[in-house]
């Protein structure tokens, strides 16, 4: 056998045993929590809330990032030894790191400087590398450039729409809508979801009307974000109005995984409100979590009040997305929102009558 041959040889073994580990880890890992609530105001509304936060890695992303690895692994793009390189805020990053790290990996995140501290702290805990950009600088082009030195760039901006079987395979539509079969509401009216990558809105969408179902997705924005203004006009072109400081969601442009036409309705959130909603999660629920969670409350409670007004009931299910331990200096910290102008307290007021108070 030639030496090529057996290189060759060596790494289809490896590629086997990678994928065969990632299996295991996916066994290993028991579902999310799916979290029942009613509130006062909303007489035959359901409201589910799909713990997210509870994987091993403590968000959403846990998903995602396996579904990039095998992604990466099946279609020959990722060897053994060879070093990995992503784009992120801050929770896929995490994922990542994590089974990069399972897989004895080099990972680098390349992340906005602005990041939460408590991601990048993550990040460096699990053994990779953060490269941290200044302001405007785009972490796609700079996670491309530095995998052009032979790493592999796992690209969750460009394939997370593809990279998941949204046909099955235990996705999250298709676990929310298992965990939904014995409830007095099975088929939700609504299931919410946020869109940083759009992979996961596009699995839901997908998966919906792959089973034939009523539900319609929603997707819950920060004010002004990419996903809003091109789903509005279908402008793939479409740029951020304003800024937002909910990570995870609210892109500046919209991304190869944003698919406008399987969605049904998009609503924005101002940051204000997402924040408050997220402090109120902490009230209801007892734990901690991000922004984007804050942000889907919003938009279920708007939903939610559309259906009272219509004189309907049904179920409504959104995402717990992370932990919200990631953001101790900057959403929960009261000085951090001070400084940037954030003003929860009214919209947690107004949220708190919106539950509560007798219409």
């Amino acid at each position: 056998m030639s030496a090529d041959a057996a290189a060759t040889d060596h790494d289809r073994a490896w590629i086997s045993a990678a994928i065969a580990q990632l299996h295991r880890e996916a066994a290993r890992s028991a579902d999310t929590h799916l979290l029942h609530m009613r509130f006062d105001r909303f007489p035959g509304i359901d409201f589910y809330f799909k713990d997210e936060a509870a994987h091993p890695t403590g968000s959403l992303k846990h998903r995602l990032a396996r579904s990039l690895f095998l992604y990466a692994l099946c279609n020959g793009r990722l060897h053994a030894g060879q070093a990995v390189i992503d784009a992120s805020s801050g929770s896929t990053a995490i994922s990542e790191a994590w089974f990069a790290r399972l897989l004895g990996l080099r990972f680098t995140a390349v992340m906005p400087a602005s990041t939460a501290p408590g991601k990048i702290e993550a990040v460096r805990a699990l053994g990779g590398h953060c490269e941290l950009t200044g302001e405007g600088a785009c972490t796609q082009v700079r996670a491309f450039d530095i995998a052009a030195d032979g790493a592999c760039f796992l690209d969750q901006f460009g394939l997370a729409e593809r990279a998941t079987d949204w046909r099955g395979n235990n996705n999250i539509a298709e676990s929310i809508l298992s965990q939904l079969a014995r409830e007095p509401h099975p088929e939700p009216a609504w299931i919410v979801c946020g869109a940083g990558t759009g992979g996961t809105s596009a699995t839901i969408g997908r998966y919906l009307r792959y089973r034939g179902l009523r539900t319609r997705l929603c997707v819950a924005e920060p004010e002004g974000a990419a996903f809003a203004e091109g789903w509005r006009s279908r402008d793939r072109g479409a740029r951020a109005r304003q800024a937002t400081c909910i990570e995870g969601i609210g892109r500046a442009r919209v991304e190869p995984g944003f698919l406008f036409e399987i969605v049904d309705d998009v609503i924005e959130v101002e940051d204000p409100a997402s924040v408050a909603a997220m402090l109120l999660l902490e009230e209801r629920i007892g734990f901690r979590y991000g922004g984007s969670s804050g942000t889907n409350l919003v938009a279920c409670l708007a939903l939610a009040s559309r259906m009272r007004d219509a004189g309907q009931t049904g179920s409504i299910v959104t995402l717990l997305c992370d932990r919200g331990a990631r953001y101790r200096e900057t959403l929960y910290d009261a000085g951090w929102r001070q400084a940037h102008a954030i003003d929860p307290s009214p919209w947690l007021l107004q949220l708190r009558t919106t539950l509560d108070a007798s219409p």
